[in-house]
């Protein structure tokens, strides 16, 4: 079966709804949060607990997920240096 353009729609359609959700969630993260505690399912965060009390696995999450915040922090930083450095030089 050849993939066609109903194909490639259908999925561009898709990962539009899924970033469109995901926008949603973080943007009202702790009003879904706590919709979902409220109906008993426990939404936590690796930062939530006490690192002395998980397994290896949840403290490699941990790390991975602290990585990936750094990465995007530094990767923002660095934007913004070059769109101050962009808009400096148009201004002269």
């Amino acid at each position: 079966m050849a993939i066609n353009s109903q194909h490639v729609t259908g999925f561009t359609i898709g990962l539009g709804a899924s970033a469109l959700g995901f926008y949603l969630y973080k943007r009202n993260q702790s009003k879904v949060d706590a919709f979902l505690g409220e109906h008993g399912i426990q939404i936590s965060s690796a930062f939530e607990k006490d690192p002395k009390s998980m397994s290896l696995k949840e403290l490699i999450l941990a790390k991975e997920e602290l990585e990936d915040l750094i990465a995007e922090k530094e990767f923002a930083e660095k934007e913004e240096k070059k769109a101050k450095r962009t808009s400096s030089k148009k201004a002269a």
